[in-house]
């Protein structure tokens, strides 16, 4: 049973709220857990069944045979570290290959991160308080070597964000204790992500949508995609500077002498030396 995921809103800085819980983040692909008559099944938010994937997570630790459905995280966790794989994670989506998924399940075996339940026992649950979904999602289902509940802290929002920072993991969640689950995005749960920042060098931009190449260090380091972030005045001084400084193009690019400094923030550095996600922050003068 596929039910539609509640999506998180944006913040920028941590707090600490006596109404809210607080998380962390997993860096992994959202997923919808669904068990019926001791069957598992698998759901991206996109509601695509992806439970051929994970053959490690056929089994799962219920406390009984009730039929439930569970959300959270699947996600690729160094055992040896404890940080989460997020491009590992995504090797494993993209995997069609029967043979290849089953070697993977033994050699780089993916985790489910449950943070929330919201079928139980043929009773709906997502009307319930948050609190409430907690207590039941402990009783329910127990931790193993393939899944483990989500745990959440009171009152520390500051506190759990600093742990965060100093471990390098991607973030926390904000939710609301006495919220109800919602098949959209609301501000009652609030991701606070933990940016890495950096100066780069603008080196081009595509033609017909809007991405702007970064250098790092005199290296292509990604590009920025995402249009909300630039306005639209720092939008018209880039191409009114950048049309003088054209280098070249192919089919896609406009190529520029990298003259153009900028401050941006990023999820981390990928294994190939790429931002992941890099968002404009501003102009550096």
């Amino acid at each position: 049973m596929f039910l539609t995921p509640m999506l998180l809103a944006k913040r920028e800085d941590p707090f600490d709220d006596p109404r809210y819980l607080y998380e962390p983040k997993i860096d992994g692909h959202r997923a919808i857990f669904s068990i019926e008559n001791g069957v598992a099944r698998i759901y991206t938010r996109h509601h695509s069944d992806v439970t051929r994937q994970y053959p490690e997570l056929h089994e799962v630790p219920i406390a009984d045979d009730s039929d439930m459905v569970l959300d959270g995280e699947i996600a690729v966790v160094d055992l040896e570290t404890g940080a989460v794989d997020f491009e590992a994670v995504m090797r494993r989506f993209q995997l069609r290959k029967a043979e290849k998924i089953r070697v993977a399940a033994a050699t780089q075996p993916v985790h489910f991160f449950a943070f929330d339940i919201l079928r139980y026992k043929g009773m709906d649950l997502r009307k319930l308080p948050l609190i409430e979904r907690k207590e039941i999602l402990a009783a329910a289902l127990d931790n193993s070597p393939y899944f483990s509940r989500v745990l959440s802290v009171e009152n520390e929002g500051t506190a759990l964000f600093n742990v965060i920072k100093e471990r390098k993991l991607e973030g926390i969640v904000a939710k609301q204790k006495s919220g109800v689950y919602v098949g959209r995005r609301s501000e009652s749960w609030q991701k606070i992500i933990n940016y890495t920042y950096a100066d780069v060098y603008i080196s081009g931009y595509l033609k017909n949508q809007f991405g702007w190449l970064v250098e790092y260090n005199g290296r292509p380091a990604g590009i920025i995609e995402f249009d909300s972030t630039v306005p639209a005045a720092q939008k018209q001084a880039f191409y009114s500077v950048a049309r003088k400084l054209v280098t070249g193009e192919d089919r896609n690019f406009v190529y520029v002498e990298p003259m153009i400094e900028a401050r941006v923030r990023f999820r981390n550095w990928t294994k190939s030396g790429k931002m992941r996600s890099p968002e404009f922050v501003g102009f550096t003068v």
